[in-house]
């Protein structure tokens, strides 16, 4: 698996999700010291909200320059993006609507990026499922050292420091990828619409997918949407420790995914994702750090198995011609619920106490679950590829099938 092209691109991808694991904390505690907890609510929620808008055309941009190509230039907007918030924060306190615009443009880079995540890990390596587990293992260790670092250099260096990092982590993943080589894709002369609704067409077709997005919208407004904003007031200080919790947990799940291959892997991942429910529930209940650190422990590694078992389902069962254009259509349905719920977050801390919000979004976890495993498609999708052009996955000596 370790070839040149999937080197770069897991040292591409690492080094930029070290500085987004940055961000949630730097943003919480950065922004909210200035601004409030509404205000770290609507500068994320525009953030989401602008990759939402963005999205659809990303994953028509990627199918027909290639999404290498279009991944670098999302990179170099964002190293310009935030190096303009690191420097307004020179001043102290940045205007706000600076940060919004900010914000907002890096958003939209974000959302021409994304399309091309899961449409690169087949063409740069062989077997799809322990390459998504070895990146979701990377983003693990980044969301263990992310946050700690993050917390650190807001408190001994300021906002500044925090910003110019994650500016110099996007450069350095552009550098990457330039150097990654893979196929340029051949496509027919078509115009927007025509490449929307091929891409439209394709998503509709597969009902395990639409399905999951449409529960996943729920659980991004009231689950995962409102978690930073609210979590870290009712955390406090040793948020950034928790979330390092999280990202340890995610570790173990990447590890899980690399040795365990269940032949109905959207199901065997929605039983895992239950264990998700322990975040919130151990935020709500106001537990000690030690309990708190095993509660989100717990989580990450249920939240992980999943993700790997989704990715692979997405990667294996779409043709790669439009995997970019129906990854588009995934991604953006699956986080607008987030935007959505990280907009409620500020109004809803003034309407409900934050630990109760939570209890219903441990609740709202097992209701997820349930939900996924009712749905006939998502229960009984296999794990052989069903399209042309993407090469079966092996199972590992000794691994479950």
């Amino acid at each position: 698996m370790w070839t040149k092209n999937f080197t770069l691109y897991f040292g591409a991808r690492t080094i930029s999700l070290l500085g987004d694991a940055m961000m949630p904390v730097a943003s919480a505690l950065a922004i909210g010291k200035v601004h409030g907890i509404a205000g770290v609510g609507y500068v994320l929620a525009l953030w989401t909200a602008s990759a939402v808008l963005v999205m659809l055309f990303g994953g028509i941009v990627a199918d027909r320059i290639g999404a290498r190509r279009l991944m670098i230039g999302a990179d170099a907007v964002r190293v310009v993006t935030q190096g303009a918030v690191a420097v307004a924060f020179l001043d102290g306190a940045p205007p706000y609507a600076l940060l919004l615009v900010a914000a907002s443009v890096s958003g939209m880079a974000a959302g021409m990026f994304e399309p091309g995540v899961n449409g690169m890990v087949p063409l740069v390596a062989g077997d799809p499922q322990r390459a998504n587990a070895t990146l979701k293992i990377a983003e693990a260790v980044t969301q263990l050292a992310g946050p700690a670092l993050a917390g650190v250099l807001v408190v001994v260096a300021g906002p500044v420091v925090v910003y110019t990092v994650d500016a110099a982590t996007f450069l350095v993943s552009g550098a990457c990828l330039l150097l990654v080589r893979v196929a340029a894709p051949r496509t027919e002369p078509s115009d927007v619409l025509s490449d929307l609704r091929r891409g439209w067409r394709e998503f509709k077709a597969m009902s395990w997918m639409w399905s999951v997005i449409l529960v996943w919208v729920f659980w991004g407004v009231l689950v995962i949407g409102p978690s930073v904003p609210l979590s870290s007031q009712v955390i406090g200080a040793d948020y950034g420790w928790v979330m390092a919790a999280l990202g340890l947990g995610t570790v173990l799940g990447g590890l899980v995914a690399i040795r365990l291959r269940p032949g109905r892997p959207l199901a065997a991942g929605a039983v895992a994702l239950s264990g998700y429910a322990a975040v919130p529930l151990t935020v709500a209940l106001g537990l000690p750090l030690p309990l708190l650190m095993a509660g989100h422990l717990l989580g990450g590694c249920a939240s992980a198995f999943w993700s790997v078992m989704w990715s692979t389902s997405v990667q294996t069962q779409v043709a790669p011609d439009v995997v970019n254009r129906v990854n588009a259509y995934q991604v953006a349905g699956s986080v607008a619920g987030m935007a959505v719920g990280q907009a409620l977050a500020g109004p809803v801390a003034t309407l409900v106490e934050p630990r109760v919000f939570m209890l219903g979004s441990a609740l709202v976890t097992v209701g997820v679950v349930a939900a996924l495993l009712s749905i006939r498609p998502v229960r009984r999708l296999g794990r052989e590829p069903r399209v042309p052009g993407v090469p079966p996955i092996p199972v590992s000596a000794g691994s479950p099938t």
